[in-house]
């Protein structure tokens, strides 16, 4: 078997293969080929990739015959010239927003597999992207924030005088808005936080952070499907909003991380709420790609209103893509390795397993996918 890696277009820093998983492979049995300068944004040289026991070459090479492309985002079709038919693609491939590419995927004969469709089970923790590259978002998050705040985050006591904790609030707390909490602590923050999700208030509390819910009107009990929070009651949103809206007038960071599979991302916090905030503060939205929490964000900018700066956070990992590749890489290769047959010496998916039919997109020429078959 061949598993090709190819170099991700221009704004992509991460790459779907470390030196780590490329061993991995090749104990195996397996052949790996790179193409060159694919690893050059997350800082591996292609000299690491060929001591690992990786070929590198041109992009030609490394797709022919190969049976499986792993990658980070899904690659333009007409980059994928020369790739045999029924080779797996493996990656992000977002295929709610990317159709007309599924579509080419399964006329040019591939398998086509979204990762991100990966179903939140025990058995598939492991090959979580999402949750992989969210925990690193929550993070950045907050260092962004600290970069952008005009004032220190921690508590500090000087003979000039007592300089206070910055008050930052996380909205939302799946991965990324617990690591968001734990690194807004680390930093000396005095950190609140809520969720439509009952189950996240002993989250919040054993991470030192104060819990801010909504009383008397019931929201999420548990886990939304999935693992993600599903929609409320009106009345739950009336009165979260009030909540809300007196609590976010004294904090100085807010960090928003709402999201709902398949459809927009829900408002969360009004340019009313944002006026009451003092000049200076700082928001920072990880839904804006899927729309925004937060009214006025624009995704990829900094936006000033009422003197408050709102992030429209994109794809944050890519910023941290050293350790970004290196997660999603152990992702994929898990993956993969859950499905080698080792008597075989062969890679084998069947159609009957939850996995597989969770995140096949294509197969035999045809989209497959009940969420995106025509």
């Amino acid at each position: 078997m061949k598993i090709a890696f190819l170099k991700e277009g221009s704004a992509e820093t991460r790459v779907a293969a470390i030196p780590e998983t490329v061993k991995k492979f090749t104990a195996l049995g397996i052949e790996v080929a790179i193409e060159q300068g694919a690893g050059e944004g997350a800082s591996i040289a292609d000299s690491d990739y060929d001591t690992a026991g990786a070929t590198v070459g041109a992009r030609d090479a490394v797709l022919k015959d190969a049976d499986a492309i792993l990658c980070i985002m899904g690659p333009e079709p007409g980059s994928l010239q020369g790739a045999k038919q029924g080779a797996i693609l493996l990656g992000a491939l977002d295929p709610t927003r990317r159709t007309d590419d599924v579509k080419a995927y399964a006329a040019a004969g591939l398998q086509a597999l979204a990762m991100e469709w990966m179903p939140r089970i025990t058995r598939a923790q492991s090959m979580d992207i999402l949750s992989s590259q969210s925990n690193l978002a929550g993070y950045k998050a907050v260092v962004d924030a600290a970069s952008l705040y005009g004032r220190a985050f921690p508590m500090m006591m000087t003979a000039a005088g007592t300089v206070s904790p910055a008050k930052l609030f996380v909205m939302g707390v799946g991965v990324a808005g617990l690591q968001a909490i734990a690194t807004g602590r680390r930093l000396g923050a005095q950190v609140s936080a809520t969720d439509v999700r009952s189950a996240t208030k002993e989250q919040i509390q054993s991470l030192g952070a104060k819990p801010i819910f909504v009383e008397g009107v019931a929201g999420i009990e548990g886990e939304g499907q999935g693992g993600y929070a599903g929609e409320t009651s009106p009345e739950y949103q009336a009165a979260q909003a009030e909540l809300v809206s007196g609590h976010i007038a004294k904090q100085d960071i807010v960090i928003t991380t709402a999201l709902i599979p398949g459809r927009a991302a829900p408002r969360l916090i009004s340019d009313a709420q944002i006026a009451s905030m003092r000049p200076g503060s700082i928001i920072v939205d990880l839904a804006a790609e899927a729309g925004g929490n937060v009214e006025g964000c624009v995704a990829g900018e900094v936006v000033d209103r009422h003197g408050v700066k709102i992030v429209g956070a994109v794809q944050l990992a890519r910023t941290l893509a050293a350790d970004a590749s290196a997660l999603f890489a152990r992702n994929l290769a898990n993956f993969l390795l859950a499905f080698w047959d080792k008597e075989a010496s062969a890679l084998k998916l069947p159609d009957d397993d939850e996995l597989v039919k969770a995140i096949r997109l294509t197969n035999g020429g045809q989209v497959v996918h009940d969420r995106i078959k025509p």
